[in-house]
């Protein structure tokens, strides 16, 4: 259950209703996640008129492009954005996706979001002093414009998957939905983060002999001492680490997603759990050639690497609980036994004589820009940006890896970002309409 201490009218997200084609605000927000939302319920606390443009319903992605089996990485009592929280039976619990998208579909009727839905934006560009948003129902206008369309619009797929002969399936997450869907036989996937440990894990359980290729990664178990390693550090401060306090920031928004899965039992799924289940680890793909792939041989390099950047964790975690004089109340301090990994890992693999009929690419995600015609991509074709305040005037976006918080990409970590952004944006509004009056008064006088 999820409970509010405020209900709104949900006039603007009712059935059957039609949106208006276009029009003139102040700011428009490109996309109705909960980035946007969290962001539209801080301009209207600051009296900013504003739209939000979402391309399909709100919290679209999860409730049309996850698998079937996926669960929230951090826990439901974490699950809060400005105004509003979680307060079901199940704290401890992973919501499923159709769990969140219904949270998040609760909190833009709680805060009545000015949500346009089924409306996708084709192109945003300079116009004047503005913006021009086209979309398939209409233009806008705007003063400034907030990008909140996520990290995750289009799947990283390596160029060397050309190579791959015709007769391997190759599938990304994306398209991805339960194992009945590959044809038989063995699967390579490739990644290390969450979403190759979860998807291999799935697979491999449910008869496919799975493949495991394995690059840089971070370890973390589910829970420790008794509590979920998120609450951990959402408490110990790590989550709130801010992008202009670390020595290597490009590296740090890098970072994979820690090799975490959201079940009901809690449990920690890793290298060695999947190896346990049969799981044959490789290293980082390097290349495949005439259906033969090669391997890197680092693969104990980046599991010893992990299983030290773990150990600091949680050497930051027992100072923390030290220093509060938590000792007494918390289980005992421990440490997790070493990635296991073949002192000989296999360097070079047939595709047919292994029997691996699949490849998923679980190569992780980036942001899709493709309707952006602003000045304001790199050569990588990522947003320039300072935490947040893009390379453009009046120009913001949010809910990105790391991009003022080590929490910004998360839900709870939207809420902070989008009070800081919406108050640099109230000031740039502020900057804009000062010419203005002065223009109107020196007018008024002449």
């Amino acid at each position: 259950m999820i409970t509010s201490t405020r209900q709104q009218p949900a006039q603007r997200l009712r059935p059957g209703w039609s949106p208006a084609q276009g029009g003139n605000r102040s700011v428009v927000i490109i996309g109705g996640g909960h980035a946007g939302l969290a962001m539209s319920h801080c301009l209207s606390q600051r009296g900013i008129d504003h739209a939000v443009l979402e391309r399909g319903q709100v919290g679209n992605a999860r409730r049309h492009e996850r698998w079937d089996s996926l669960r929230l990485l951090t826990p439901n009592g974490q699950c809060r954005l400005p105004g509003y929280a979680y307060h079901g039976h199940d704290p401890d619990g992973f919501m499923t996706m159709a769990e969140v998208a219904a949270f998040i579909d609760a909190y833009a009727r709680h805060i009545d979001a000015p949500v346009q839905p089924a409306t996708r934006v084709t192109a945003v560009r300079r116009q004047g002093d503005g913006y021009q948003v086209v979309t398939d129902r209409g233009e806008w206008q705007c003063t400034a414009l907030v990008i909140a369309t996520g990290a995750f619009g289009r799947p990283v797929v390596p160029a060397l998957s050309a190579d791959l002969p015709p007769t391997i399936h190759p599938l990304t997450p994306r398209e991805y939905r339960n194992p009945a869907q590959l044809p038989p036989g063995g699967v390579l996937v490739v990644g290390g983060s969450a979403s190759g440990l979860q998807l291999a894990d799935e697979l491999q359980r449910s008869g496919h002999p799975v493949t495991l290729s394995v690059g840089e990664h971070v370890r973390m178990p589910r829970v420790y001492r008794g509590r979920d390693i998120q609450w951990w550090m959402d408490a110990v401060g790590v989550l709130d680490d801010r992008y202009d306090q670390v020595d290597d920031l490009t590296r740090a928004r890098r970072v994979p997603s820690p090799q975490l899965v959201g079940t009901p039992e809690r449990r920690t799924l890793g290298l060695n759990e999947l190896t346990a289940q049969g799981v044959t680890l490789v290293g980082r793909l390097m290349a495949v050639n005439a259906g033969r792939t090669l391997f890197s041989g680092a693969l104990s390099n980046h599991c010893a690497l992990a299983d030290l950047k773990m150990d600091r964790l949680l050497d930051r975690i027992d100072a923390w609980a030290r220093t509060r004089d938590l000792e007494r109340a918390l289980p005992p301090a421990q440490r997790y036994p070493a990635t296991r990994v073949d002192p000989s890992p296999c360097l070079s693999l047939d595709l047919q004589q292994a029997g691996i009929a699949t490849v998923l690419w679980a190569t992780g995600f980036r942001p899709d820009y493709r309707w952006l015609e602003l000045p304001v991509l790199d050569r990588k074709g990522q947003l320039r940006h300072d935490g947040g305040v893009v390379d453009a005037p009046g120009v913001y976006v949010t809910g990105l890896p790391f991009m003022r918080r080590r929490k910004s990409s998360f839900i709870h970590g939207a809420t902070d970002d989008a009070w800081e952004l919406s108050g640099h944006l109230a000031g740039y509004l502020r900057q804009r309409q000062q010419p203005e009056a002065e223009k109107a008064q020196w007018s008024a006088t002449a």
